[in-house]
């Protein structure tokens, strides 16, 4: 269910109610027709009961075998009539469902294009296709529950009144129960929903910022903080799950009780002359039309039901403000119980008959986390990247963005390691991602976030227009990596994006995307310092692929110790480091390479274009290391 409007302007659930009568009252013949064709509909609930219990009393108890056959042949009939009539009734559902669609488009297209507001897509397509299922669901279950009881009621008449003084109470008790949980039960959920909201926040803000909060002994501060929040989804939830039991309650009582009644009047009701057929019959009526449709209403009105009334409260009040903490454009989070991206037993190769590269891969990466992806050149990094951005097709498994297919470029960005700059202005280029307006004031907090404030004054300014060719590698990176911080998508996925930017630049601009609200970060590393700064690794090492945190993967992966540079087992722990760590690293790594270090054999290996080369502790020629 999408989340409570922040700010003014809320609806309450008696507005969408009103709205909802007038939208019927003005298709009052479409509303006709569709009540006369579920009358017809209706023709099967009746004939069941009503047919079985003639079978019984003036056919197969009185000895007449004919009769009973011919009433079953009646209820047979009844059938096909009531087959008829729901096949009618879709064109009707579809009179009332389709002018409901087109009526909100006809709203939300007149407003982003009067108010530029880069969260139409959303509406027009994802939250107008809820609206639409939900009513078509609303309507549905709502009229079979009402000439399904009409019909059963009225069968129950017929056969005897008796029946009704045992059925009616508690259909009647069960069913003003869970009408009145309706309302409370929404409000609930949407307060449990707003709390899961806000404790997903609270965490990825925590794990993005634990060195800062060791380094300033903040722990008991930010402990009682979340720990408050984690209180109040509790509260949330508990409040929810005593008004569902109110709602289980309600369809016993209007579902199974009357069952019970019924059994337990046999004999009161025998002696006011109702026949066994006659019980034979209500029996039929409770277990076979009446508690179906009521299960039906149930679950579609309280699920439906309350999904529509918040879709139509966003759609029907126009698009709600940014929150204030979003200092630079919209990052939704994934839905808290979702991982942000999902690879289910991924398998990917270059061609039909060629060995994977990717082979059965489950991964799951949490809302709100840093992983970091090493290992060797070759072994599939990018093409993992490529994966999860939708760029390539698994042969077999399937890739998830926020519970979703990946080829949606709103879920994510992908900056690879040769950015693109186009020729414009500095200004064109950091906004090509976004569909709202984006401020100065955006522009100029990004740059500082990512170091590159430096670069926006030697170019003059957001209006200085770029010549692409006359940017280095690295000044192109950086406007590249402005361009997706700038970006609504909440997955960033950087593929060896900072591999011309030099360890300092490089560290900034990680954790400038680490600490941007709502953001999952899934870094190609290509220097140690990268794994380190990450709250999980994954090693590609084709089948010996590991997943876990540093101190982990040091004790468990002979490659990772490899890629990284650290001692291994027979080494000793505190070997001396040339040249000594600078005291400023806040990863204590060795900034530069040099003889002595743990793996060094006293070389350095090409990498990259002609002229650069790459010492042997950098993580895609990590495979240098083993002897290879």
């Amino acid at each position: 269910m999408p989340e409570r409007r922040r700010g003014g302007g809320r609806d309450d659930g008696g507005g969408v109610a009103r709205r909802g009568l007038r939208f019927l009252r003005r298709r009052r013949a479409v509303v006709a027709w569709l009540a006369v064709w579920s009358v017809v509909e209706a023709a099967h609930t009746f004939g069941l009961g009503y047919a079985l219990a003639r079978a019984l009393d003036s056919g197969f108890l009185a000895g007449r075998a004919g009769v009973g056959l011919g009433w079953l042949g009646a209820a047979a009939g009844a059938v096909v009539v009531g087959a008829y009539g729901t096949g009618r009734t879709y064109g009707g559902v579809a009179g009332l469902v389709e002018p409901l669609r087109d009526g909100l488009v006809r709203r939300v297209v007149p407003a982003a294009l009067r108010d530029a507001d880069g969260a139409a897509v959303s509406r027009l397509t994802h939250q107008v296709e809820i609206a639409r299922d939900a009513f078509a669901g609303l309507v549905m279950v709502s009229r079979s529950f009402v000439f399904t009881a009409a019909g059963a009621l009225t069968g129950l008449f017929l056969l005897s009144p008796a029946l009704l003084v045992v059925v009616v109470p508690p259909l009647a008790l069960g069913l003003g129960l869970f009408l009145a949980t309706l309302r409370p039960l929404a409000r609930r959920q949407e307060a449990f929903l707003i709390a899961d909201e806000a404790v997903a926040r609270s965490f990825g803000e925590v794990s993005a910022g634990l060195r800062d909060i060791t380094a300033g002994g903040a722990e008991r501060r930010v402990r009682e903080g979340t720990g408050a929040l984690v209180d109040a989804e509790r509260r949330a939830s508990a409040a929810l799950a005593r008004w569902s039991v109110v709602r289980v309650v309600a369809l016993a009582v209007a579902g199974q009780l009357p069952v019970v009644l019924l059994l337990a009047a046999t004999p009161w009701l025998l002696d006011r002359s109702v026949t066994p057929g006659a019980l034979v019959g209500a029996l039929a009526y409770l277990t076979q039309s009446l508690l179906p449709a009521l299960q039906n209403l149930v679950h579609g009105l309280g699920g439906s039901g309350s999904r529509l009334a918040v879709v139509l409260r966003r759609l029907t009040a126009g698009p709600p403000p940014a929150p204030a903490a979003r200092p630079t454009g919209g990052h939704p989070a994934a839905a808290p119980t979702t991982p942000a991206v999902e690879l289910r037993g991924v398998t990917f190769a270059y061609g039909e008959h060629a060995d994977p590269v990717v082979d059965g891969l489950d991964l799951a990466v949490p809302a709100g986390s840093h992983l970091a992806v090493v290992g060797p050149s070759g072994v599939g990094k990018s093409t993992l990247a490529g994966l999860m951005a939708g760029l390539l097709v698994p042969r077999s498994g399937e890739v998830r963005i926020g519970g979703r297919p990946p080829g949606d470029p709103a879920g994510r960005v992908l900056i690879p390691q040769e950015a693109y700059v186009f020729s414009g202005t500095l200004g064109d280029n950091l906004r090509y991602l976004r569909a709202d307006p984006v401020t100065e004031r955006e522009l100029t907090e990004a740059a500082e976030a990512l170091g590159m404030s430096g670069l926006v004054a030697r170019l003059g300014g957001f209006g200085a227009r770029l010549a692409p060719d006359a940017l280095s590698a690295g000044e192109r990176q950086q406007i590249a990596l402005a361009r997706a911080y700038l970006s609504p998508a909440p997955v960033a996925l950087l593929d060896e994006a900072t591999c011309h930017l030099d360890p300092a630049a490089e560290a900034r601009a990680e954790r400038a995307f680490a600490r941007r609200p709502g953001t999952t970060l899934i870094v190609i590393a290509h220097r140690a310092a990268s794994a380190r700064r990450a709250d999980r690794v994954l090693v590609m090492d084709g089948p010996r692929t590991r997943c876990g945190d540093h101190r982990e993967l040091l004790a468990a992966s002979p490659l990772y110790r490899d890629l990284t540079g650290a001692p291994g087992p027979r080494t000793p722990a505190h070997a001396p480091s040339h040249p000594p760590r600078s005291p400023r690293d806040p990863d204590r790594v060795d900034a530069v390479a040099g003889p002595g270090l743990p793996g060094d054999r006293r070389q350095v290996v090409a990498h990259g274009p002609v002229g650069k080369v790459q010492t042997p502790g950098d993580l895609p020629d990590g495979g240098a290391l083993r002897g290879e």
